[in-house]
């Protein structure tokens, strides 16, 4: 049943949803970006009115223009976040607070308006009430929620757009991973790169995607699952891989992953990790590792663990690297301990297992 939507939206409810045995049938088992729900928020925003007509609305296509500017300037951003059911029966989504700091950081470094937060908030809000139904049971179900922003004004010029469309869609989610999480290969690419000093890459926008997939698919033609980036200048310091950060845990049980310098997204599962582990008393280092350091640590020992981390896959272990004339294995190859542990504190705070220290839990009523 539709619950009311925060005043803020106008809540005009799909004519025809999806049949609830329907609806049972598709988050059974839903994969990820499948399998997606009734309805969508969506705000516009011009110059001259500023951000208005909030509402919530039956998802469908959309209608625009072959001189839309984004399909020609690619003025676009997006976020991604979870909404959990609790272990006490309840639901909340899990930090959104800093999705919409990233979000008005994004916006800002694309020349586009930035959206308040509490219109962030309510637009999640609002989507989550009117579609709650399609949260999946199971240890891995969640309702994946997608903000974005495209510049929708017509015309052609290279400016920023005066008119904007900010929109939020909903997914039923299970596990990243088919068959679930397992160590995972990485391809470490020396012939492309995914961000540079100055550029996009610290901005959550969809052509820093755009520009990995060639470098994905290097990495799938090679028997590998993901590809990890290499920095732009000196071709040796890791960064992330095409969609998640990355971890190393040392022999001592102490953690390292690459600075944030802005060539890096500050994801929001990473810095949720890096707290929780100096929770925990860890010795948690931000600095510079390069690809020949990472080699030579795993062949000796010095780096027992690797994990890749991120909204959508959570937590996931890495087993093996290769590279255009070497490989190596992490570990054993297997999940390691340090990785298992800290897979487990965060999706019990995430789905209310356990107590939330940090207030990251954001409840709905």
């Amino acid at each position: 049943m539709l619950a009311p939507a925060p005043p803020l939206f106008r809540l005009d409810a799909h004519p025809g949803p999806i049949a609830a045995d329907e609806r049972a049938v598709l988050i059974a088992d839903p994969g990820f970006g499948r399998v997606f729900t009734d309805h969508m928020a969506v705000v516009n925003y011009s110059t001259a009115q500023g951000w208005h007509d909030a509402r919530v609305v039956a998802r469908a296509p959309l209608t625009v223009d072959p001189a839309c500017a984004v399909l020609h300037y690619a003025q676009e951003i997006f976020e991604g976040l979870k909404a959990y059911r609790l272990h006490d029966g309840g639901f909340a989504m899990f930090r959104p607070e800093a999705n919409a700091r990233r979000f008005r950081d994004s916006a800002r470094r694309m020349a586009m308006p930035e959206l308040p937060e509490d219109l962030f908030m309510a637009s999640l809000e609002a989507l989550v009430a009117a579609d709650l139904d399609w949260m999946p049971d199971g240890p891995e179900g969640a309702l994946y929620l997608r903000p974005f922003m495209i510049a929708s004004e017509t015309f052609l010029g290279v400016k920023p757009a005066s008119e904007y469309l900010y929109m939020v869609i909903a997914s039923a989610a299970g596990s990243y991973w088919k068959g679930g999480t397992r160590p995972i290969s990485l391809w470490v690419s020396h012939s492309y790169t995914r961000a540079a000093p100055g550029g996009t890459g610290a901005a959550k926008c969809g052509g820093n995607y755009a520009t990995s997939l060639v470098a994905q698919a290097e990495a799938t033609a090679r028997g590998c699952d993901q590809v990890v980036f290499l920095d732009a200048a000196e071709r040796r310091w890791i960064e992330e891989l095409g969609g998640m950060n990355i971890f190393f845990v040392g022999a001592d049980g102490s953690l390292l992953t690459p600075p944030l310098t802005g060539t890096i997204l500050p994801g929001i599962t990473r810095d949720s990790l890096v707290r929780l582990a100096r929770d925990e008393g860890m010795t948690v280092r931000e600095e510079p590792y390069a690809i020949e350091q990472w080699r030579a640590d795993a062949e000796s020992g010095a780096c027992v663990e690797a994990f890749a981390c991120g909204t959508a896959a959570v937590v996931t272990p890495i087993g093996r690297v290769a590279g255009p004339d070497y490989g190596f294995q992490i570990g054993d190859g297997q999940t390691g301990p340090v990785t298992a542990r800290l897979l487990e504190r965060l999706t019990a705070i995430q789905r209310g297992r356990t107590d939330d220290p940090h207030g990251w839990g954001h409840p709905l009523g």
